[in-house]
């Protein structure tokens, strides 16, 4: 296809799915600005329980279960995204799960009124279930039914959604709308409104071109969908590209998690994957968002809450810088360029935290590096690992990959949440030498390892590791030989 048309079914199809994304940030960000509540709720609420004053001890790890339990769930969650897209489709996985949001919203909007804190912790494990079904739904879904030619840039949508689901919950946290005592129930129950909203919406969203080909065998609905998204009559093409994928499927046996890491061809996009997924957890996006409240406090901020907005508003900002360069300048190029860009960030904030003390303009050094840091997070490795992994692989592995990069993900985002407060407490400003280190890591694995995948088909993606004859391809990209693993 030349030039793309975007058309409004297909803009309406993709803010529909990314409402998905919306609820992962949402709920990554919610529990933050009200834990002084939340702490008094679970204090009060075990005194009335035990008629004594609970452990300091036994507060913290309560607080602790109820913030790790959503990463538990979502390692749990993203694990079982093949369970339902191979069997209900990927729009349809997307509207059932959205039972899960609402039943874990209930849950944690009613704990307060209920004196419950089971309530409030099953409810965060339900609500990362469903978050971690949604880090596979979505970037497979967009990938599905996007053109080729704008892959990538509908793929950083679903960061994009992600960062506005993290602000919202940032400012709809603040003591003067929902971050009170009185209303932190409603803070954390919001969830619901978004899963109801999208659940109606996706009854008007048609199911993956891709799907109804390839797994369902239904040729002219595939045709239909392809028609009404793009906007075109012509899409022999693409439904060739889906033959002969689906001729290779037949061909191969059915791909399970342990065939990923067993068949060569999929053995070097596997660990691509999975190595580009530890690349955005491991970066330390997670520790300096722990750090910024405290950094800003130091740097004489009287209200740090504001200056992590601050934080939240460039981080979206620099998603959609992200949007319009993924297609111009290459996946590839956009993660490099942005792990670089972090490890020299972070090797100022280590300056800057160490000599703040002595010299107070090192703190606005500091904070300059936190805000640069987070812009260059969101032009590469935030939006990029969610999308490209659903590009590595044609469709009979997809789900399979899917879950397992998903699962790394959720798995190394735990344990840099689990661990973490004890490194920095251990090694204070030097703990993010250790994610300098990672950064320069992932850098080079990405400069030897990743193609480049801008504006090629899943089929010519998926050549590329077909054996060393398939490793060139040749067309205006730039070349990347891919060395054996």
């Amino acid at each position: 296809m030349g030039s793309e048309k975007v058309t409004a079914s297909l803009v309406f199809t993709i803010a529909v799915a990314t409402m998905g994304s919306f609820q992962f940030g949402y709920n990554t960000g919610v529990i933050n600005a009200p834990e002084a509540i939340i702490k008094d709720f679970l204090n009060y609420t075990l005194e009335e329980k035990s008629e004594e004053a609970p452990t300091v001890g036994l507060l913290t790890t309560l607080w602790s279960l109820s913030v790790a339990i959503f990463t538990i769930g979502g390692m749990m969650g993203s694990f079982s995204v093949g369970l339902f897209v191979n069997r209900f489709g990927r729009r349809n996985s997307m509207l059932i799960v959205n039972i899960l949001a609402i039943a874990g919203g209930c849950l944690m909007g009613f704990c307060k009124m209920a004196e419950s804190i089971e309530m409030l912790i099953l409810g965060r494990l339900i609500i990362g279930v469903f978050c971690g079904l949604c880090t596979g739904f979505v970037p497979m879904y967009i990938g599905e039914v996007s053109p080729t030619a704008l892959r990538g840039a509908f793929g950083t949508l679903n960061q994009l959604g992600i960062v506005i689901g993290i602000l919202v919950a940032q400012i709809f946290g603040l003591e003067v709308i929902l971050g009170s005592e009185e209303l932190w129930p409603v803070l954390l129950g919001f969830t619901i409104i978004p899963a109801i909203l999208q659940s109606i919406a996706l009854l008007f969203c048609p199911e993956s071109p891709r799907f109804l080909l390839i797994n369902r065998k239904e040729e002219e609905n595939a045709k239909k969908v392809l028609q009404q998204l793009w906007g075109t009559q012509d899409v022999t093409q693409e439904i060739r590209e889906m033959k002969d994928e689906c001729a290779r499927m037949l061909q191969e046996r059915k791909v399970n998690v342990l065939e990923l890491f067993r068949a060569p061809n999929y053995r070097q996009p596997i660990i691509i994957s999975i190595m580009i997924q530890l690349s955005q957890q491991l970066s330390g996006i997670n520790a300096v968002f722990y750090y910024s409240t405290g950094i800003f406090q130091d740097a004489g901020v009287k209200d740090p809450i504001y200056a992590t907005i601050g934080a939240g508003v460039v981080n979206t900002i620099f998603t959609v810088v992200s949007l319009f360069l993924v297609e111009k300048v290459g996946r590839r190029t956009l993660h490099m360029v942005g792990l670089g860009g972090m490890a020299v960030c972070s090797l100022f904030m280590t300056v800057s935290l160490l000599l703040k003390d002595q010299y107070h303009w090192m703190s606005f050094v500091c904070i300059g590096a936190i805000l640069v840091f987070v812009a260059f997070f969101e032009i590469g490795p935030g939006p990029i690992p969610w999308f490209i992994v659903a590009e590595l692989f044609n469709q009979g592995p997809r789900p399979a990959a899917m879950a397992v990069a998903g699962c790394s993900n959720w798995t190394s985002n735990f344990l840099v949440g689990l661990l973490f407060p004890s490194a920095a407490n251990a090694l204070g400003a030097y703990v993010f030498i250790i994610f300098t280190a990672f950064l320069v890591i992932f850098l080079i694995f990405t400069f030897f390892k990743v193609p480049e995948t801008r504006g090629r088909t899943f089929e010519e993606i998926s050549r590329v590791f077909e054996g060393p004859g398939a490793n060139r391809y040749t067309e205006t990209n730039p070349v990347v030989e891919m060395n054996s693993m």
